[in-house]
């Protein structure tokens, strides 16, 4: 460790701690009042590089890296100054890892250590360069330029971000990381940074800064529209103050309409009520309630009208015809048994002559079939037969039904 230079920057930093009051006045003021500072505190100043004088006979200023590292920290919006140098800090990190690798080889290990630290720091250094860069631009993107007043003024700032973003992307085409690569050899701490941690910045950085572009395009796109606009009503104001008179005429009335108006033929708009406007709602309500009233009071004289005389069945009588349909198709199934032939069920339904209605024998031979246990089911084999729908395609008109053992 350089024992004068760590006492130099702790000189520094007391400097800007006691004199904070100072530097931050010059820093927004954008000069330093000599009269309020003694002699001494200037020239200390002046000693540390932290104030400078331009020109002979000018105020004192801050260092550019001092203000630079002011409007960074701060995340000033007027901070606008991007760092586009990033080929020299990649040739100086290649310069570094060469001389790493040459110390490495030769066996001088505390030379050597120190070289990786620096090539550390020049690596880091450039990844929050790109990262500072793409902060600033989407700081003034999110804000949409408002630290200047005209729509102008707004445009020429996105022009500048347009150009900044275009200078940041030819700057990383200047990244060779098959180069990279080959530099870092075989050495671990070298590949990692050289090629893990660029690479991941660079691919970070690229995506960000196209996506600020196409935000960048679309702002200028709409403060030129809103140019366009300030620039018609500023004329229609000029108008208005030359012509204190002017009234819009009715254009309805002129026999000779301008062409601007004489667009299309004159259209009545069809009536319909507005369910979005409240001011209706009750109207709608009423409406709506009046027709569900003559509709169910049509629906109840048309039933009324077409109602049959209410006739009472034996329950008895039912409950039999069903007994005798399920014994009709169990004795089915007993004669599949019997003759240990497939049969069908209106063969079987015309050989008896049952009365039942041939419809209603299918539905009961395909419920029965399905109403077996599972071990009886296991030894009958049912197969449907018919056509498909003629008019309604998917649909399997079923004729009748076979039943066999397996």
């Amino acid at each position: 460790m350089n024992y004068n230079l760590k006492k130099a920057g702790s000189s520094l930093l007391n400097a800007l701690s006691n004199h904070s009051e100072l530097v931050m006045e010059a820093y927004f003021s954008g000069s330093i009042n000599e009269a309020d500072c003694t002699p001494k505190v200037i020239n200390n100043l002046l000693d540390l590089k932290v104030i400078w004088r331009p020109e002979n006979e000018r105020q004192l200023r801050l260092r550019p890296a001092l203000r630079t590292l002011l409007e960074e920290s701060l995340q000033d919006e007027n901070n606008r100054q991007i760092d586009a140098n990033i080929g020299s800090s990649l040739v100086s990190i290649k310069t570094q890892a060469e001389h790493y690798k040459e110390a490495l080889n030769a066996g001088r290990f505390k030379e050597a250590e120190s070289m990786l630290s620096d090539v550390t720091e020049r690596v880091y250094s450039l990844t929050d360069m790109l990262a500072t860069n793409v902060r600033l631009l989407w700081s003034r993107i999110s804000n949409e330029f408002g630290y200047v007043a005209t729509v102008d003024a707004k445009i020429r700032e996105n022009e500048l971000a347009q150009s900044q973003v275009s200078e940041l992307l030819n700057q990383l085409s200047m990244f060779q990381f098959d180069q990279l690569s080959d530099i870092s050899g075989s050495h671990r701490e070298l590949r990692h940074l050289l090629v893990v941690t660029l690479q991941s910045s660079f691919a970070h950085c690229t995506q960000e800064l196209s996506l600020a572009q196409a935000k960048l395009i679309d702002l200028l796109g709409r403060f030129r529209e809103f140019k366009g606009r300030t620039r018609l009503l500023k004329g229609f104001v000029l108008h208005l103050e030359q012509n204190p008179s002017f009234a819009p005429q009715n254009y309805s009335t002129l026999s000779n309409v301008p062409a601007l108006f004489n667009v299309a033929e004159n259209t009545i708009a069809a009536a319909a009520i507005d369910v979005n406007n409240v001011e209706q709602e009750q109207s709608l309500l009423e409406v709506m309630s009046n027709i569900k009233h003559v509709n169910r009071q049509r629906d109840t004289r048309t039933n009324l009208n077409n109602a049959s005389p209410l006739t009472m069945q034996d329950e008895n009588a039912i409950e039999l015809q069903e007994s005798l349909l399920k014994s009709e198709v169990d004795a089915f199934f007993c004669a599949v048994i019997d003759s240990g032939t497939n049969q069908t069920a209106l063969d079987y339904y015309k050989t008896e002559n049952l009365d039942f209605d041939p419809e209603v024998w299918l539905y009961q031979v395909i419920g029965g079939f399905h109403g077996l246990p599972e071990q009886d089911k296991s030894y009958f084999a049912l197969e449907t037969r018919g056509v498909p729908d003629p008019v309604f395609s998917g649909n399997f008109v079923i004729t009748d039904i076979e039943i066999g053992l397996q």
